[in-house]
């Protein structure tokens, strides 16, 4: 299968440091590879991967301080897409919806994997005026604003198996916290749970530009020079290992309707079971109970802290091996793509379809004209209502 796949240019693929949907195409990307699938990855050219590379540009966005204006970017990666359009059997596209106007005539062979919230007012709106563009979701949480737009299905992420090594006796004797510094993950929530139940609490994380001179300076910096808090900034896949591992539970106090969460089944993998409040995608990927509590409450969370530190460290890492490997991801989106390639070959067969009648019918001369529509309404009624 020729596969393309299209990804943000804003971190490397995979990251080098923090970014969540980079480093799931790069899993989903070498795991095709791995299987005989030929990919080709479009995304910065500072991206490591098994498949064919199309540099978009010189190097990821973020840290790329001489860039102001990434649309450029990102619309001349959309030139290099459409360039090649024709070679594919399948294009896979994690950019939002930026290639919609461009590439709504190429629908049949085109998925778009849905990354970010989806509750903001502008998105019901523009995603209804795109209802040929096939949808995936990563929970289903993630697509209740938009429950009229197209989804094919929900693929929740995963991770290779051996990406993290699990610690089954972790004695780090510390609460971690990764993700950003910014208002909705709630690391000020993360501080006040480990302070509540005497704990040190470390925090792995970087801090968004747009909130370092207001939530970042003004609610966290403070809280960071009282004692029992570690800020060590951001880490690498390697470093994140340890430092989840070693942890004695994940915190992740959200307060957003998280689409996914990828450092919730980080954190499993390790073994490490997860505290989390439950918004957004939380419900469907922690088990509670099993690899994690779920709270609502603070005074929840603070009582849950005990019961979390207590649960089966290798029944959490069983439970990422059998829900959130990235061969089962692989395999979940190969199901989709091969239901694309059957819908897409059957759209381009029908107009041959109805010619070939026609010019069989005007030949003989003797060809019933409803047995001519009552082919063509078959082929028609297949297309509507196979959905993907």
């Amino acid at each position: 299968m020729k596969i393309a796949q299209i990804a943000p240019l804003f971190e490397s693929v995979p990251p080098r440091l923090y970014g969540g949907t980079e480093r799931v195409v790069s899993y989903l990307t070498e795991e095709l590879v791995k299987q005989g699938h030929h990919v080709t990855l479009f995304a910065s050219a500072d991206a490591t991967t098994a498949a064919e590379l199309v540099p978009c540009t010189p190097c990821a966005l973020r840290l790329d301080d001489a860039t102001r204006d990434p649309t450029p970017r990102l619309v001349l990666m959309l030139e290099k897409v459409r360039e090649r359009a024709d070679d594919f059997d399948v294009l896979h596209f994690h950019i939002d919806y930026l290639h919609f106007p461009l590439f709504r005539s190429r629908s049949p062979r085109i998925l778009t994997t849905l990354h970010s919230r989806l509750d903001l007012p502008d998105h019901r709106e523009f995603y209804l005026r795109f209802p040929e563009m096939r949808l995936v979701s990563v929970s289903n949480a993630q697509r209740r604003p938009l429950r009229r737009a197209n989804f094919a299905a929900t693929v929740y992420h995963g991770l290779p198996l051996d990406l993290h090594r699990p610690t089954f006796d972790a004695r780090g004797g510390y609460l971690a916290f990764l993700g950003r510094l910014s208002p909705e993950k709630r690391p000020d929530r993360a501080i006040a749970i480990a302070r509540a139940v005497g704990m040190p609490l470390r925090i792995a994380a970087k801090a968004e530009k747009v909130n370092e001179g207001c939530y970042f300076r003004e609610v966290i910096a403070p809280l960071l020079q009282e004692p029992g808090v570690e800020f060590i900034g951001e880490i690498d896949e390697g470093t994140k290992t340890e430092f989840l591992g070693h942890a004695a539970a994940l915190l992740f106090p959200i307060d957003w309707p998280e689409p996914f969460g990828l450092v919730m089944i980080e954190a499993m993998a390790c073994g490490t079971p997860v505290l989390a409040f439950a918004c957004g995608s939380v419900p469907e990927i922690i088990e509670d109970g099993r690899t994690g509590r779920i709270a609502s409450t603070m005074d929840e969370a603070v009582h849950a802290v005990p019961q979390v530190l207590a649960l089966d460290r290798k029944v959490i890492r069983r439970r990422f091996e059998e829900r959130f490997s990235s061969i089962r991801m692989t395999k979940d989106y190969l199901r989709l793509y091969r239901a694309v390639m059957r819908k897409s070959a059957r759209r381009d067969i029908a107009p041959a379809l109805v010619a070939g009648s026609a010019a069989a019918a005007a030949h003989v001369g003797t060809g019933s004209s409803h047995d001519l529509i009552k082919d063509t309404v078959s082929v028609g009624h297949e297309l509507c209502t196979d959905q993907v």
